[in-house]
């Protein structure tokens, strides 16, 4: 399973990112899809997480300014970054676990720098 991240670059404080994870194989094979972010000299923290049957979760710091959508399809989650600040500027990554919890796997993660 490979989970292929994009969508990362520079971008002005305001300014909005898509970013795209494609799995390699249906996204039904996983239970959690989620994005996590890590900034230089700071652990990795979830910034959105889909759990399949129950919801969507946000962090706290991001709640309302981002938003983790899914196309079934392609076998694609996505996550739209608005009114982007400069402390959202991290190495971000995808993950997904696998239904019953087996197997957890991690993009190669995707740079997103705010600076004006």
């Amino acid at each position: 399973v490979q989970l292929q991240a994009s969508g990362g670059g520079l971008v002005q404080p305001g300014g909005s990112l898509r970013l795209s994870c494609a799995a390699s194989v249906s996204i039904f094979s996983f239970n959690i899809m989620g994005w996590y972010r890590q900034a230089p000299g700071k652990q990795r923290e979830m910034v959105a997480r889909f759990i399949r049957g129950v919801n969507t979760n946000y962090a706290d710091s991001v709640k309302g300014q981002f938003t983790m959508s899914r196309d079934n399809a392609k076998n694609t989650v996505y996550l739209q970054m608005n009114s982007l600040k400069p402390e959202d500027t991290a190495v971000y990554y995808c993950n997904a676990i696998s239904v019953g919890a087996t197997m957890n796997y991690w993009g190669q993660g995707t740079q997103v720098t705010v600076s004006s």
